[in-house]
Parts: structure tokens; sequence; C-alpha cells
């Protein structure tokens, strides 16, 4: 069961991590920020890295939950991946993908946190390929695999413009993408 001072930990770290840098950040920022004494840091995380990890966990689970809702609420399409990724880039603390982040600052594929991220990566194409799959194409790996390349190219282009273009650039691409996939699978 997580206790309150795990959570704390988490959601600072999580903020810090994801605003700054998981190497800018050491852990006595993350004990003050938390308000969660080095003792009590020890007893949940062994290190920064096992931080790391879990914070790249619980992050993974709720964006994807975000993801999967935000597509239902959009109608449930493909294509409305793109418009979920419009919502996010048009925060004003959007600071691209904390997975993407990760392994360019982990850049060691072999690390915890590089997998972790890369598991993500695969997690997203997984369900992509669901609503595709879903939508009655067929290839849905396939596609789902130039989705999600369409998808990283907008996160990391939105971040360089500050803008919600890449997402609607991308979702435009992506139907071309299905529109030349040909018809629906009987």
């Amino acid at each position: 069961m997580a206790t309150r001072a795990r959570e704390r930990l988490l959601d600072a770290a999580e903020d810090l991590f994801y605003a700054e840098g998981i190497r800018a950040v050491g852990v006595e920022r993350i004990l003050s920020v938390s308000g969660v004494g080095r003792a009590s840091f020890y007893r949940h995380f062994p290190s920064k890295d096992d931080l790391v990890v879990a914070v790249l966990r619980r992050r993974d689970e709720r964006w994807r939950a975000w993801l999967a809702e935000r597509v239902d609420a959009l109608g449930g399409e493909p294509l409305n991946v793109f418009d979920a990724l419009a919502e996010r880039f048009a925060r004003a603390d959007f600071r691209g993908c904390a997975f993407i982040n990760t392994m360019i600052e982990t850049a060691d594929p072999d690390s915890a946190a590089h997998r972790v991220a890369a598991e993500h990566k695969e997690r997203v194409r997984a369900y992509v390929a669901g609503l595709i799959e879903r939508d009655g194409r067929g290839d849905a790996g396939e596609l789902a695999h130039l989705f999600v390349l369409l998808v990283d190219g907008a996160i990391v282009t939105a971040v360089r413009e500050r803008s919600i273009q890449p997402a609607t650039r991308a979702r435009a691409a992506a139907a071309a993408l299905l529109a030349t996939a040909g018809a629906a699978v009987a």
C-alpha cells in the first residue's frame, strides 16, 4: 500500500523531472519540494534510479488512461489520437513526452528507465493498433507503427514550434495513410 510520503515523493519527482529533466534534479531538491525526509525517501526508494522508474511506471498508467479517455470522448476513432495530442500541446506546461525525454537523457538502452520508457511506447503502439483494428482496418500492426511514428514526430515538433499544428499535420498524414491502406476488412 502506498504511503503519503511515497506519493508526495512521486508527485514532486514527476513534476520536477518533467519540467527540468531527470539529470538536472537531485534528491535534495525532491526532498525539499516533497517535504519528505531522507530516511523516508530511502525506505521507499533505494536510489534515485528506482524513483525514476516508479515515476515512469505511474506516468505510463496515467498517460495511457488519459489518452484512452480523451480518444473515446472525441469519437473513439484512430485519428482522434491526434486530436487528444493537440489538447496536450495547447497546455502551458507542455514539455514534450516524458518518455522520449527519458530515452534521450538515459541513452543507455539497457538502463531500467530507458526500458520502462520503451515499454510505454510499445503499449501506446498496441493501443493504437487496437483502435485501428476496431475500426475494421487490415494490417493494424503496421499502421500502428506508422501512427506512433507520426505521434512521436508531432510531439517533438510541437516542443520546437510551441504550437498544436504538428498534431493537425500528423492527423492529416495519418488520414492519408488510412485512405491508402485500402477498404475496411470484411
